[in-house]
């Protein structure tokens, strides 16, 4: 085909933009080279009885979640050690073992707690020389048993109790009685029949225990009172009532017979009547002869 010089312009014009449209195809073809579909990723179910659930829990960062520490365990003894002035109630709850009941009981569940008076050391001073050697080990248990009680009690509730107060040492109002009273809701006192004190600071308190500083030791009634007479036993009562006297029997076997007090007084006026009777006789012989 022949081409006019007026086509000629227009002629060039579009093999230019034929030759443009191929480089720029091409120039695509190679940058961007066309790449296959990915296939979808395959899921295997997992087997008949795994677990799917790790059995170390995972925290965002990325670390194992560490366990939460166990609560820790309320020791009286290291309390008590702590304050540094209870070394005597110490050495009589680690003798008598008691201090293990007392652990016990504030970790069991359900307990009301526990509230202890504790004498420092300088009231066990003030008690007569040793008093508490001539205590038997029965007894040492009753006197810390008397200082404790069976639930949680703060210093704004003591004029809640009912006197007297029911201790860990019994019931027995003749000898193991404990009045408290309470003024201005803080300041608390304690009879015993025996001794008068005052808690006098606190050592330490929770929810479930406090440990309360008093001036002196609570001793219970029986202490100071004067010991009874052993009641004689039945059977030697009756057979000292069936044995005769001695005296009973003296009189028994001297019965009818004068005494010698009795036979003195007798012979001496039986004496002087007959001098009585010689004088008489001389008197009138005297007479006669004159």
């Amino acid at each position: 085909m022949k081409i006019t010089k007026q086509q000629q312009p227009l002629f060039f014009s579009v093999k230019f933009l034929l030759l443009s449209l191929a480089l720029t195809t091409t120039t695509l073809a190679q940058l961007s080279p066309t790449q296959p579909a990915p296939s979808p990723p395959t899921t295997t179910a997992p087997s008949p009885g795994f677990s799917t659930v790790p059995l170390v829990p995972v925290s965002p960062s990325g670390a194992p979640i560490a366990a939460a520490p166990k609560a820790p365990t309320i020791d009286i003894i290291q309390i008590l050690k702590k304050a540094k002035r209870f070394s005597v109630p110490i050495r009589l709850l680690e003798t008598t073992q008691l201090i293990n009941q007392l652990n016990s009981q504030l970790v069991t569940s359900g307990s009301g707690g526990l509230t202890l008076f504790a004498p420092e050391d300088t009231a066990f001073s003030k008690l007569k020389p040793g008093f508490l050697n001539s205590l038997s080990d029965r007894k040492k248990v009753e006197l810390l048993q008397f200082h404790t009680l069976s639930s949680f009690i703060s210093i704004s509730n003591f004029d809640t109790l009912t006197n007297p107060v029911q201790t860990q040492a019994g019931d027995d109002p003749q000898r193991l009685q404990l009045n408290v009273t309470t003024y201005g809701g803080s300041q608390v006192s304690m009879t015993t029949g025996a001794v008068n004190a005052s808690i006098t600071g606190t050592v330490y308190t929770d929810s479930k225990l406090a440990i309360y500083q008093v001036d002196k030791v609570l001793l219970p009634l029986d202490v100071v009172l004067p010991a009874k007479a052993p009641a004689p036993a039945p059977g030697k009562a009756k057979a000292d009532k069936t044995k005769p006297s001695s005296s009973s029997s003296s009189s028994s076997s001297g019965e009818g017979k004068a005494s010698p007090t009795e036979g003195s007084s007798n012979g001496g006026e039986s004496k002087g009547m007959w001098m009585g009777v010689v004088l008489v006789v001389v008197v009138g012989v005297t007479t006669i002869i004159g």
